[in-house]
């Protein structure tokens, strides 16, 4: 009996080593640090991914296959964009990341980025539904301008959303917000970060994201569950249906 025992307690103990092997090559790490912890030198995903929960909107985040790529300008590098949880409490309720580094451009220059992810929602039966984006910085009183603009694709690539904040001499947009997005379990972010200097120099210096997501409503799964119900059924029919 002891050696019963004994067996079984090694087992368990190997099982559970195996899942948590299992659990460091996916490659989860934890909120703050910086985007280089995402990307290779080259700026592409390194495999990496990170997670971000919002208990009071039953929230749960996967943030993953981040790229990080300089078009035009000065860095700051992937080192150099700190990455920290980011959540609004409901209502609206916003669950996401925000970015944060020195985004500069000095006067008659032009930097541009394109910083893009993917996010999943882990909340059983709950999907991403809403949109949130703001930033933070400063034109320094010129003729500069400051555009973050996110285009937002289904897995398949579709566009199903924009997202546009803005600072410049003739108005500022620093939160777009409330966009109602297709429900999806996944989606896609690309986002372009344009700065131009003009005459007095241009600073982006935080980025927020965040989304919302819902629940179907229980009639949903009600229909979900009588058609389960009526496949289900029609298909001991036919087990039971003789063959002529």
């Amino acid at each position: 009996m002891k050696r019963r025992v004994l067996f079984f307690a090694l087992a368990a103990g190997f099982l559970v080593l195996g899942f948590g092997a299992l659990d460091a090559r996916a490659g989860f790490v934890p909120l703050p640090t910086t985007l280089d912890q995402f990307v290779n030198s080259g700026g592409t995903s390194n495999g990496n991914f990170t997670t971000v929960s919002n208990p009071a909107a039953g929230e749960l985040l996967k943030f993953s296959a981040f790229g990080y790529t300089q078009a035009t300008g000065d860095p700051p590098p992937a080192s150099g964009v700190h990455m920290a949880p980011f959540t609004l409490p409901p209502p609206p309720g916003e669950t996401g990341i925000q970015f944060s580094g020195a985004f500069n451009a000095a006067a008659g220059v032009t930097a541009d980025w394109v910083l893009s992810y993917r996010v999943d929602e882990l909340t059983p039966g709950a999907l991403i539904n809403d949109a949130y984006l703001s930033i933070v910085g400063g034109i320094g009183g010129g003729t500069g301008r400051i555009d973050v603009s996110e285009t937002i694709t289904d897995l398949s690539g579709h566009e199903i959303g924009h997202l546009d904040a803005f600072i410049n001499s003739t108005g500022v947009h620093l939160v777009d917000t409330g966009l109602i997005l297709p429900p999806q379990a996944s989606v896609l972010i690309t986002k372009d970060i344009s700065v131009v200097g003009g005459s007095a120099g241009a600073s982006l210096s935080v980025i927020d994201q965040g989304f919302s997501s819902s629940v179907p409503e229980p009639s949903s799964w009600a229909l979900l569950g009588i058609g389960m119900t009526g496949f289900l059924a029609f298909r001991r029919f036919f087990k039971k249906t003789p063959v002529a």
